[in-house]
């Protein structure tokens, strides 16, 4: 628990530092840039406040040159505690001012991204130096991330449920719960007293018109499942392009990085001539919709389609930050847009019908859960900004239809982890690079112990630790998987005999009765990234590897020879052998030369 309060206060004053870093920067770039240059220089006209992206973006590139690197993302922590490598916290600095700079001169993204970062960094630091094991690093990973998103929004129940849906992702053991829930709550109220204790925005009341509303907020949640799509595809598109991998925007792979970063912020700055809403975190403009302040349809729609195109550049270039604050604009934009339009179109109705605001409320969330794959953190931080449990059914269905519809439009994302969608990743990262380059051919075991179903649990458990296994495939009579024991199977059976005063029953109960039996499996050819993801969402261990029968029966039910098990444990040395053979390469292939030169 004391560490719990340590990350939570550390990442607390690291985020409460960071925003005044923004405020500085913001604040000394229009001083410097605008007024000054009026006053000293006699120089008029709106074109002063486009240098301000842009010598921001001016100072992220020389950083860039400098440092080459800012330091681990999300991905990049998360593998580390996986194959027990150390990261350099002062990197977490140099990316958290690089961030400061690019939001406080106006590049079009948001501060949670490196928020997380900022308490996961110090989550992650504080595990190393204390030599705890993995899952105890990974643990304080996910306290520090929810720390940041705590001390973020002034809202510590989403920060919860942010760590444990994206970056836990498995675990809601008692003792999980527990430190993430302390940190998050040490966070905020550290931020509370830097930052104050408003929430983010203020949003309007929310009004229950109509229970008829209901399937208007459905029509909403498919109009946000379309944004959001457009939305990552954009931001995905604008990566490839400044890396070179669009044909038609080659030579923008032929621009130094370090100089990437003046490309984005001036783009950013010219179109904030005329869009000035669409820069910066864009938290005064959703305030502003939210308060019903007189916005035209075609503005609305402008606004939408710029800030998407402006956060895709910005993140693209190589400025830092993150997509959570842009998802949300675009999600009370469009919100905004489909209430005004109902008026429009239903004018008779409008009594009937809730305000516009109440429609961007619900849209911000929705666009927001679909886009990071992540609707109880969504709701949850609906819930906790309004403070008015009416809005949680319509905010619900709304992200409930958007889910599914994104699913369905995109149900196997280019990145491999939901974390890069909120831009906690904007370098590739080299691990994952390696991962997508892997199968799960390449990673698995093949030498795996079978059981019975028939065994007993003392002589199971025997085989299991005699042979060093974490866990057995179990099969049925005809030689089939019936499901997979696992060593904390066996050890939470004894205990429950023991505990009920009837050690005598595990001389008669078998794995079958005990073993896991709703089973996923991974192909053996499928990319190792999609096993992954598999492993991730249902917090499982362990994947049976099979490979589809030359002839197969549609009448057998299973259609799948079993060849071997897919082990979390190896997949982490899988991937820092690659990584080690990737370096020694070059090396190798000099090797004989060297030699045949000596002899």
């Amino acid at each position: 628990m004391l560490l719990s309060v340590l990350i939570g206060g550390t990442a607390g004053l690291g985020i409460v530092l960071f925003h005044y870093l923004i405020d500085f920067f913001n604040n000394s770039a229009h001083t410097l840039i605008v007024d000054d240059a009026k006053r000293l220089l006699h120089i008029q006209g709106a074109w002063l406040y486009a240098l301000v992206p842009m010598i921001g973006g001016m100072i992220v590139g020389a950083m860039r040159w400098y440092w080459r690197d800012f330091g681990p993302n999300m991905n990049s922590m998360i593998a580390a505690t996986q194959a027990g490598k150390k990261i350099t916290p002062w990197r977490g600095l140099v990316k958290m001012v690089a961030a400061a700079v690019s939001l406080g001169t106006g590049a079009s993204l948001g501060p949670e991204g490196p928020s997380v970062e900022i308490g996961a960094n110090l989550g992650m630091f504080l595990g190393q130096a204390l030599h705890a094991s993995q899952e105890r690093q990974r643990l304080l990973l996910g306290a520090g991330a929810a720390a940041g998103i705590a001390a973020g929004f002034n809202a510590p129940i989403a920060g919860v449920f942010f760590a444990l849906e994206l970056v836990l992702g498995t675990t809601f053991a008692t003792s999980t719960v527990s430190v993430v829930v302390l940190a998050a709550v040490v966070a905020s109220l550290v931020a509370q007293m830097g930052l104050g204790g408003k929430p983010a925005f203020a949003l309007p009341v929310y009004e229950v018109k109509s229970l008829f509303e209901l399937p208007l907020y459905l029509i909403l949640g498919g109009l946000a499942s379309v944004v959001s799509f457009a939305y990552t595809q954009t931001v995905e598109l604008s990566r490839e392009a400044f890396q070179g991998k669009v044909s038609y925007l080659g030579w923008l792979g032929k621009v130094p990085r370090c100089l990437t970063p003046v490309l984005g912020g001036a783009i950013v700055g010219v179109v904030a001539v005329k869009f000035p809403q669409v820069t910066g975190i864009g938290y005064d403009t959703i305030e502003a919709m939210l308060q019903d302040v007189e916005f035209s349809i075609p503005l609305l729609i402008s606004i939408l389609a710029i800030k998407m195109l402006m956060t895709s550049v910005s993140l693209g270039s190589g400025l830092v930050g993150g997509l959570f604050a842009p998802s949300m604009f675009l999600g009370a934009t469009m919100g905004a847009i489909y209430g005004k339009s109902l008026v429009l179109l239903f004018p008779t109705l409008s009594s009937q019908i809730a305000a516009p605001p109440a429609y961007a409320m619900v849209g911000m969330a929705a666009v927001l859960a679909s886009s990071a794959r992540a609707p109880l953190t969504a709701i949850l931080l609906m819930f906790e900004l309004t403070r008015d449990y009416r809005i949680v059914l319509p905010v619900m269905a709304c992200v409930g239809l958007s889910i599914w519809a994104i699913e369905r439009m995109n149900p196997k994302s280019k990145t491999p982890d939901k974390l890069d969608k909120l831009a906690l990743s904007v370098q590739p990262d080299g691990n994952l690079a390696i991962l997508q380059n892997l199968c799960v051919r390449d990673v698995m075991d093949t030498q795996y112990l079978r059981l019975s179903e028939d065994t007993g649990i003392i002589a199971a458990g025997l085989k299991l630790t005699q042979n060093n296994y974490h866990s057995a495939l179990v099969m049925d009579d005809r030689d089939e998987l019936l499901g997979i024991v696992t060593l904390h199977d066996l050890s939470q059976e004894i205990a429950q005999a023991e505990a009920s005063l009837q050690p005598d029953r595990l001389l008669t109960t078998t794995v079958g009765s005990i073993c896991s039996k709703n089973i996923f499996y991974a192909d053996i050819d499928e990319p190792i990234t999609e096993a992954i993801d598999r492993m991730t969402a249902r917090g499982l261990h362990q994947l049976p590897v099979t490979e589809r029968l030359a002839v197969c029966d549609h009448h057998q039910s299973q259609p799948h020879r079993i060849v071997g098990v897919l082990q979390q444990e190896r997949i982490a040395i899988a991937c820092s052998v690659a990584a080690t053979r990737q370096a020694l390469s070059k090396y190798i292939v000099v090797q004989p030369k060297l030699t045949s030169f000596s002899s």
